[in-house]
């Protein structure tokens, strides 16, 4: 599993870049997580208001920080 946290490097996306971090820890997951700051590369998944979650290439959360809990439902989603 990749896991990208799309964000140019503000404090909600180093929340969020955590928030995954602990979540993935949590579940014992088999998962790489990028941080993705350059705007351009960003914008190639639509995504026009950080932060955001990419899992395996699909957008799962944008435009706002979301907890634990949440993230870890995001990931084990079918």
């Amino acid at each position: 599993m990749e896991i990208k946290v799309l964000g140019p490097g503000c404090a909600k996306c180093k929340r969020l870049e955590d928030a995954v971090k602990t979540a993935v820890k949590e579940l014992e997951l088999k998962a790489r997580i990028v941080k993705v700051d350059d705007m351009m590369e960003i914008m190639k998944y639509g995504v026009t208001i950080t932060p955001a979650i990419v899992v395996d290439g699909r957008v799962v959360l944008k435009g706002r920080i979301a907890g634990v809990k949440e993230i870890k439902e995001l990931l084990t989603k079918g």
